[in-house]
């Protein structure tokens, strides 16, 4: 009797150690970032913990894992292993697919592979991937998009993800987004400048491309809603940049203005095909709240503040833009 009850209370305080015993990251005061891919088995879970260290005994762990039933239930994801956790507690945890969201953050993006770079840089998902689903258009039309527009879909800011989200669910989630940010409100004010969500994207891109200064942008938007009403060309010259894909471009040339492109606003009127970068928010509210004015032009100002002097006729605006040039001469800027 005396040598079983030692045996039961040997066993007692063995299954106690090996469930409720701290086992992760013991000598350590930094969270451990565990990362388990789609196609993952528990082999490979069990194996970068212990080979980063991460679980001080493997075998406890394993113990564990396999009497909850987590080694045939391994669910992908990003999970944060923090110190001394207990193996009850690490178990449970990756079982019930308890993951850490990740943020996504994108701006300042002029073409698609820059889209591709930033929005998957904290995602199982691949650069790859995403450029196929964003250059298919046969995929994107589902959406109402062409290949021309879609860079209008995603609205930059930071969204809270899954780590492992799927190619696919990434995009129905950038679109819902696009539908939260076009509010009947706001789709109201697009009507009232005669346009749609992405036509506003066109221009606020351009607008943005014009200016850094975001005090700035609902006046640069009056002149080039101005010029859209009387069927002036816009002469953008962000679009030309745009069109010669050479972002470096510090002085247009005619060689850059007799570019055959629908997005040479130099060559054709009306707005581009689609935007040239991707519009902030600032720079889409600075479109739908736009200056009213009677500016027809502007040009950048002579002192490179990065803020530009704005005209009415063609006259006073030939004699800023002949102050800029000098500035650009001086500057040896060619």
């Amino acid at each position: 009797m005396i040598g079983t009850s030692v045996l039961m209370i040997t066993l007692t305080f063995y299954f106690y150690q090996v469930f409720f015993s701290p086992n992760t990251l013991i000598d350590l005061e930094t969270n451990y970032m565990l990362k388990i891919k789609s196609n993952d088995t528990y082999k490979n879970v069990a194996d970068e913990l212990f080979e980063k260290a991460v679980i001080n005994d493997a075998l406890s762990f394993g113990f564990v894992a396999k009497l909850l039933g987590y080694q045939e239930a391994v669910k992908p994801g990003l999970y944060t292993v923090t110190p001394r956790m207990s193996n009850l507690d690490l178990v449970r945890m990756l079982r019930s697919g308890r993951q850490t969201p990740v943020r996504i953050t994108f701006n300042n993006v002029r073409t698609k592979e820059d889209l591709a770079e930033k929005i998957t840089a904290n995602l199982e998902v691949s650069e790859t991937q995403f450029l196929e689903m964003i250059k298919d258009s046969v995929y994107i039309r589902k959406f109402d998009f062409d290949e021309e527009t879609i860079m209008s879909m995603f609205i930059p800011n930071t969204y809270e993800v899954w780590w492992n989200i799927a190619p696919d669910a990434l995009f129905d989630r950038m679109y819902k987004e696009y539908q939260s940010f076009w509010t009947e409100e706001r789709k109201a004010k697009a009507a009232k400048i005669g346009l749609n969500p992405k036509k506003v994207s066109a221009l606020a891109s351009i607008v943005q491309a014009e200016s850094q200064k975001s005090d700035e942008r609902p006046r640069i938007a009056g002149v080039y809603l101005n010029r859209l009403r009387i069927g002036m060309p816009l002469q953008a010259d962000p679009t030309l940049v745009f069109a010669a894909g050479d972002f470096s471009i510090k002085r247009l040339t005619g060689v850059h203005m007799a570019i055959d492109s629908p997005y040479n606003t130099y060559k054709y009127a009306g707005l581009p095909p689609g935007p040239i970068n991707l519009p902030d928010i600032n720079s889409l509210e600075s479109v739908l709240n736009s200056e009213n004015h009677k500016f027809m032009y502007f040009c950048a100002r002579e002192d490179f503040s990065g803020y530009h002097a704005f005209a009415e006729n063609y006259n006073d605006h030939m004699a800023n833009a002949r102050r800029y040039q000098r500035a650009l001469n001086a500057a040896k800027i060619f």
